[in-house]
């Protein structure tokens, strides 16, 4: 068991990337491993998503620069086998940590949770946000993501050979079977309410749908006011709603007509798979590469470029329409994560160990859990095998 003790870390449990790393955890833990977790701040509403039994050390705030300059400390007193960076938007903490510790850093895994190329940046941005990707082959020893897809552009854009690991399944006991037999005139929206979601651009879509037609957007984040007052000014207070974080999300989905997801980027979207689990269609936009993997048939739901807001009320107008048939349920993926990304820990630190036996520098590799198997581009979608990093 060369990685026994695997230590990871986030601002606090309150986005899809901190669910995920929860339910990951709990297969880890369960699979007799030690977990230490570092927060900034136990404030999130995933919160009770962290099983007992991790080591959890808290920071008392959510500052960026604080975790970033505490970490290199905290690996240090706690000296985990490994580190976990469970997304991508987490990378500078991890290499900060690779700086300050420099030979005695333990091997370094991260998962891309974003797409490598956002819709919401400006040209210098994304180069300048390009080259930072480039130069993630000099801290990270492994890098995963959660489709084929997203693994090609993932290492086109780092230069490492990735390993293609499904985000462990969302619990959904029962829910495809308890739906409503008519689901309501309205449309669900599931997601934190910052700009990324981009939830301005479905507000405007529902003024051209019919009055019957309700929006309930579950999630909380700092634009509630903004987007309250777009739904006043658009005369839609009575049409929309703003909950905020829901514990039952996939009730919500199973008894909606369609669910929408209007981002300017995305990863790997939980939410779409989380509906087509339980056999609600979707419509999004064109937010990543994964959601071509997750809307596979024009029967699962309709994909609309980002920013055409009228090719988006068509297409919930589509689903909407009473005689539109809902898909089956579409299983989640990811049921083996916990040990496929155990098998990943243990062949990183085994590496890492060889290497340093005979004096040899890390060197970054990718791996998977099952048998050998390259997808385009020779991305490494399944193995047990270390993969040398692309030149």
């Amino acid at each position: 068991m060369p990685a026994d003790h695997i230590l990871t870390y986030a601002l606090a449990m309150r986005g899809g990337v901190e669910a995920a790393l929860g339910r990951m955890l709990r297969g880890w833990l369960d699979r007799g491993r030690r977990v230490t977790l570092v927060l900034g701040d136990v404030d999130g509403q995933f919160q009770d998503g962290v099983p007992r039994g991790v080591d959890m050390v808290t920071l008392g705030h959510q500052r960026y620069g604080g975790l970033c300059t505490a970490l290199p400390k905290m690996i240090a007193q706690a000296r985990p086998d490994i580190i976990f960076c469970p997304g991508n938007h987490y990378t500078a903490m991890a290499a900060w940590s690779h700086l300050r510790l420099a030979a005695a850093c333990p091997p370094i895994v991260a998962k891309m949770s974003n797409a490598v190329d956002r819709g919401d940046q400006a040209a210098l941005v994304a180069w300048g946000q390009r080259q930072w990707l480039r130069r993630h082959r000099r801290f990270l020893d492994a890098l995963v993501a959660m489709t084929p897809a997203t693994a090609r552009a993932a290492q086109d854009a780092t230069g490492l050979s990735v390993a293609v690991i499904p985000n462990p399944p969302t619990a959904m006991p029962g829910m495809a079977a308890d739906r409503p037999a008519t689901p309501s005139r309205r449309i669900l929206g599931v997601g934190r309410l910052e700009p990324q979601k981009r939830w301005d651009r479905l507000i405007t879509a529902m003024t051209q749908l019919p009055d019957d037609i309700g929006l309930t957007i579950l999630g909380e984040g700092s634009l509630r006011p903004a987007l309250t007052a777009q739904i006043e000014i658009l005369g839609l207070s009575h049409r929309v709603s703003l909950p905020g974080h829901s514990a039952n999300a996939p009730a919500a989905m199973a008894a909606a007509q369609v669910l929408a997801l209007s981002s300017d980027y995305e990863g790997v979207p939980g939410v779409l798979r989380e509906a087509l689990a339980v056999g609600t269609p979707v419509v999004t936009t064109d937010s990543s590469p994964a959601v071509h993997e997750i809307v596979s048939d024009p029967t699962l739901g309709t994909i609309v470029p980002r920013e055409d807001v009228r090719a988006l009320a068509a297409a919930l107008r589509h689903w909407l329409d009473p005689v539109a048939s809902r898909p089956d349920p579409v299983p989640q993926p990811g049921q083996d994560s916990a040990d496929r990304y155990l098998a990943l820990f243990d062949s990183v630190v085994t590496a890492r160990k060889r290497r340093t036996a005979v004096g040899l520098p890390p060197e970054p590799i990718a791996t998977g859990s099952a048998e050998i198997g390259f997808g385009a581009g020779g991305v490494a979608v399944a193995g047990s095998l270390p993969l040398r990093p692309a030149l």
